[in-house]
């Protein structure tokens, strides 16, 4: 029976052996006129794709990925959790209806069980949360069954879930994730030894703190390095340190052998005027560098986990503008939603920096210093205004109040002047809570000032 835990750790080096050098994308379809999935599998081919990641287990692309080396992560929904966690026979035909179908044709190497359900703003009492793993073995038990036996169930984490991330050596997870949920999951990836998956984007924590982060430092320029003074590890670079804080909290609850894997990674190439280095420069730096790395000959992994291939997917394939929140959100992908390339990009990491093209120039690297005020963008259909419109002035008596007849905002009398007061209005009063401009889409910010007349637009303050 000693001979047994090897066993596993060599199938799952051998199942992550086989990924090496092969960069993965997400393959998100929230975009208007995108590429068919058939036209999608083909672009992916030719620009050698090496793994797909979907957010659901789509059977016309998995159908049409069948005979082909691309390797796929499927993702269980969110709202079958539940269902799947509370009974064996529905995650017997989940696996029935979802992978049975199209696998081994179909190279599937991943099941996802859920996406960030596990995540700071969590009720760790709640049905779904609780469902989560009973679901995860629910599907690995149906896999075994059936002999699937290189397929790993895991799920997907947020770094919301580490509490402290700097230095990595003194990160933990937040305190009631770390006494609920959190155990039983890395009991279960550690018993079926799987991978812990995990959304690491750099940008973000740089954007928070553009001061005191190095851009270089998160673009793997290589001219910074940071020493963690607990464990004396020297970091080149920001995206090592996030995926090593995962790994210091999870050994802090006594997991020491656990792989992790990035669910998605990447840079935006474009987002509102107070999202700074959101631009193509640093995207194409920044997935260029990735992929050097994630490719090289001999993995590099991290310095808490050296020499360990990491699993990596890049978000992601297209931009997708129907996706909700901050402008960045709608501008994550390699490609543009007509197929086009948005920079220039080899995901075999063959080709040197020095033979790609100029890049435009980085011209928001710094934080925007001054008033913005929110409204409705240009390429809007005004029919979809009066709805927004009256929920956003349906929220109190004051945000809409200037809008009233005869108030000083009431003419002209418009549906987009009203609407831009509104969502100006709301911004300016709920941005400390978090609210932001785009109201599913329809608003931008702006730094010109709309006010006309008697009519002061509320402004915020960066």
């Amino acid at each position: 029976m000693a001979l047994l835990p090897l066993l596993f750790s060599s199938l799952l080096v051998v199942s992550l052996a086989e990924m090496s050098g092969k960069i993965g994308v997400n393959y998100g379809r929230e975009g208007d006129n995108l590429p068919s999935p058939y036209e999608s599998i083909q672009i992916m081919k030719s620009i050698k794709v090496g793994q797909i990641k979907l957010n659901d287990s789509n059977p016309e692309i998995l159908t049409l990925l069948s005979g082909t080396k691309i390797h796929v992560a499927v993702t269980v929904p969110n709202d079958d959790i539940i269902r799947i966690g509370s009974n064996d026979s529905m995650a017997e035909q989940w696996v029935r209806n979802n992978i049975l179908p199209h696998y081994p044709d179909t190279m599937i190497r991943f099941v996802l069980v859920g996406d960030r359900v596990v995540n700071s703003n969590m009720d760790v009492n709640g049905t779904m949360e609780q469902s989560l793993v009973p679901a995860m073995r629910g599907i690995k038990s149906a896999l075994t069954a059936h002999g699937v036996k290189n397929v790993k169930v895991s799920t997907t984490l947020g770094m919301d879930v580490v509490q402290t991330r700097f230095p990595p050596s003194n990160s933990t997870f937040q305190s009631d994730i770390s006494d609920s949920v959190m155990p039983k999951l890395l009991k279960f990836v550690n018993g079926t030894k799987s991978v812990v998956f995990v959304d690491v984007y750099p940008y973000f924590a740089w954007s928070a703190n553009p001061t005191n982060i190095s851009l270089d430092f998160a673009l793997f320029g290589g001219n910074i390095t940071h020493t963690d003074p607990g464990s004396g590890l020297v970091y080149t670079n920001l995206l090592d340190q996030l995926l090593d804080s995962v790994t210091f909290a999870i050994e802090k609850l006594g997991f020491r052998n656990i792989r992790l894997a990035i669910s998605r990674t990447g840079w935006p190439t474009a987002g509102d005027i107070d999202q700074v280095g959101a631009n193509i420069y640093n995207a194409a730096t920044y997935n260029r560098n990735l992929i050097r790395k994630m490719t090289s000959k001999q993995p590099l992994g991290t310095p808490k986990s050296p020499s360990l291939i990491i699993p990596t997917f890049i978000s992601s394939l297209y931009d997708e503008n129907r996706k909700i929140g901050p402008e960045t959100e709608r501008h994550w992908g390699m490609l543009h939603t007509n197929g086009t390339p948005v920079y220039e990009i080899d995901l075999t990491g063959n080709r040197k920096i020095s033979e790609y093209k100029p890049l435009p120039p980085a011209v928001n690297n710094i934080p925007y210093k001054g008033k913005l005020w929110c409204e409705v963008a240009p390429w809007v259909n005004e029919m979809s205004l009066p709805a927004a419109l009256s929920n956003v002035c349906s929220i109190d008596n004051e945000t809409c109040a200037a809008l009233a007849p005869g108030k000083d905002c009431y003419e002209p009398v418009s549906v987009v002047w009203h609407a831009s007061y509104a969502f100006s209005s709301y911004w300016a009063k709920f941005r400390s809570q978090g609210a932001i401009c785009s109201f599913n889409g329809l608003a931008r910010e702006t730094t010109v000032d709309p006010s006309r007349g008697r009519c002061n637009f509320p402004s915020v303050t960066v």
